[in-house]
């Protein structure tokens, strides 16, 4: 009865019903994220900023973007999904990458918003390159178009662990992401290092 209801949800409501649950969806991967880190405290704002972005970009960007896709390669042959997927990856993930990134920093007010974007987006885009081909020929096959947002938003749960995991403390590599699932006090740690040793020696060069 539920699964019907919201099936009809998001065919009356397509646009509302997919965008919300992508951004409520990639606020959860963020949550995820700090739970995983074993924080002392939440960290609320830095959700609601992912929350803000994913809402405002990334859910309205796929909605329209996917539609776009279907209306110049329309069907499931094999040429039309190829296609789709060149352009996706090729335009779409990479913009996405992009403003997550500096939107996320934009937000919090940072100084250079293009500096996480700068250390981590060709590894991050990289990374992304092992997961999202294989989701996205999964939803342009079988998922109907009305629901093919919402299907990148339940996929994005787990990319948007990965991403607010590479912002805040990791380099946008899937092994470091790896190690700090196996062990998050440890690659924290190891990270923090990094991070110091990188700014004393750009201070060294400036000086």
């Amino acid at each position: 009865m539920r699964r019907a209801v919201l099936k009809e949800a998001a065919k009356r409501f397509p646009w509302l019903a997919n965008v919300t649950l992508y951004g409520c969806l990639f606020a959860g991967g963020d949550l995820v994220h700090q739970l995983i880190a074993q924080k002392e405290r939440i960290d609320w704002k830095h959700t609601r900023n992912v929350a803000i972005v994913a809402i405002s970009f990334h859910g309205n960007f796929n909605y329209f973007w996917l539609r776009a896709l279907e209306r110049r390669f329309p069907g499931k042959s094999a040429g039309m999904v190829f296609r789709k997927l060149l352009l996706d990856q090729s335009f779409a993930s990479p913009l996405a990458t992009s403003v997550f990134y500096t939107g996320v920093s934009f937000l919090e007010g940072k100084e250079d918003i293009f500096e996480d974007w700068r250390e981590k987006f060709f590894n991050t885009w990289k990374t992304g390159l092992m997961y999202w081909p294989f989701m996205q020929f999964l939803n342009f096959v079988l998922m109907p178009l009305y629901m093919r947002t919402a299907f990148m938003g339940c996929c994005a749960f787990l990319w948007a662990t990965f991403l607010c995991f590479s912002r805040q403390n990791g380099d946008g590599t899937a092994a470091v992401a790896l190690a700090f699932v196996m062990d998050p006090r440890k690659t924290l740690e190891e990270m923090r290092e990094a991070r110091l040793a990188r700014k004393r020696q750009k201070a060294q060069r400036e000086n």
